[in-house]
């Protein structure tokens, strides 16, 4: 089975509303999305119609105003951007992704506590 593609940067604002609102109309993704910053009704539109054509999104149409869901769930999709980011920009190193996210931005006391965390749950082999 071929891999999904990549989702473009409007397309993931697509998927992060339906992400948190769950299945949702062209007119429920249009307000959500218009309100960070404009954004014409067609354009949303136009934009799930090529998501529906990527297998980003599944469209129902036995109502009137269609609905639009996200086929994989956020997790999936950070997975898959991020594997593709390792590979590409870190030539696959984990470590130096880490590293440059973590040099390019203040991190607060509570993220790096989560970072503790994990670091020491990968090292007694349990993955989350």
């Amino acid at each position: 089975m071929a891999a999904k593609p990549k989702p473009t940067a409007a397309e993931l604002a697509i998927l992060q509303i339906l992400w948190q609102r769950g299945p949702s109309t062209v007119r429920d993704i249009h307000n959500d999305w218009d309100k960070d910053s404009p954004v014409g009704y067609t354009t949303v539109l136009k934009l799930l119609q090529i998501m529906t054509d990527k297998g980003l999104v599944e469209r129902d149409e036995t109502a009137r105003a269609h609905v639009y869901k996200a086929t994989s769930d956020r997790e999936q999709t950070q997975g898959h951007l991020v594997r593709d980011l390792v590979d590409r920009v870190f030539g696959g190193s984990a470590a130096q992704l880490v590293l440059r996210a973590l040099s390019e931005r203040k991190t607060s006391a509570r993220e790096i506590a989560e970072i503790r965390d994990m670091l020491d749950t990968f090292e007694k082999g349990k993955r989350k």
